[in-house]
C-alpha cells in the first residue's frame, strides 16, 4: 500500500493543445542508401505489441513526407543525449538542398528489411513499413508495421538483455529537450509480493 499522501491540484482550463508530454524525440531516416533525408518526430509511439505496430505523425509540407508516401516505409532512430544537437538541427533545416548525413556526420548503415538506412550513431533503429495512413489536419498518421529492431551491442546486460538506462535517451517536452531521469520502479512493482 502506499503510505504517501498525494497532492490533489486546482487545475486551470486551457484550450484544447499538444501537452501529453514527454515524447521520445527521434530521427526518421527515409530514402535509401544513395538518396535519404533525416526528419525529426515527436509525435511518435506504439500501437500495439502483436503484431509490434508504431506510427509517426508528419506534416505535408516537410521534405520527408512525400518520400515516405512514395516508398512507404521509414526507420525510427532513438536518440541520446549526445545526439541532442543533431536531433535539432535535423528538425529545423530542410533535407530538400542539405545531406544531413553529411552535415551532421552520421553514418548510414544498411537496414536488413527496408531500403532506408539506419543512422549508426542511434542506440536503438526500427525497420517500418507503412500500413496505413490518415490525415488529420496539420499533419498525416503514418501507421507502420515494425519489421526489425536494431540495438546496440554495448548496451547489452551480461543476460543478453538490452540495458536502456545505459545509453541515456532524450525526450521531447513542451519545447524543450530533457535527460531522461533515473528508473523510479518497475512494471508492476506495486502489486509484487516482497521478499
Amino acid at each position: 500500500m502506499n503510505n504517501k499522501i498525494l497532492k490533489k491540484f486546482k487545475k486551470i482550463l486551457w484550450k484544447p493543445g499538444t501537452i501529453e508530454y514527454p515524447l521520445p524525440a527521434v530521427m526518421v531516416s527515409v530514402g535509401d542508401m544513395d538518396e535519404s533525408n533525416i526528419i525529426t518526430v515527436a509525435w511518435t509511439g506504439i500501437i500495439c505489441s502483436d503484431p509490434a505496430m508504431v506510427y509517426i505523425s508528419v506534416r505535408p509540407s516537410r521534405h520527408s513526407y512525400s518520400i515516405i508516401k512514395k516508398t512507404g516505409e521509414f526507420v525510427i532512430n532513438l536518440t541520446t543525449e549526445n545526439l541532442t544537437y543533431t536531433t535539432d538541427w535535423c528538425g529545423v533545416k530542410s533535407g530538400k538542398d542539405i545531406d544531413k548525413f553529411e552535415k551532421m556526420n552520421l553514418t548510414k548503415q544498411k537496414a536488413e528489411f527496408v531500403k532506408c538506412p539506419m543512422i549508426a550513431e542511434s542506440p536503438i533503429s526500427l525497420e517500418c513499413s507503412v500500413i496505413e495512413e490518415k490525415d488529420l489536419g496539420s499533419h498525416t498518421l503514418f501507421i507502420a508495421k515494425v519489421l526489425g529492431v536494431h540495438v546496440a551491442e554495448d548496451y547489452m546486460d551480461k543476460n543478453g538483455a538490452f540495458d536502456i538506462s545505459k545509453c541515456n535517451l532524450m525526450a521531447y517536452a513542451n519545447g524543450g529537450y530533457y535527460a531522461l531521469g533515473k528508473k523510479i520502479g518497475t512494471f508492476g512493482f506495486s502489486v509484487r509480493k516482497k521478499k
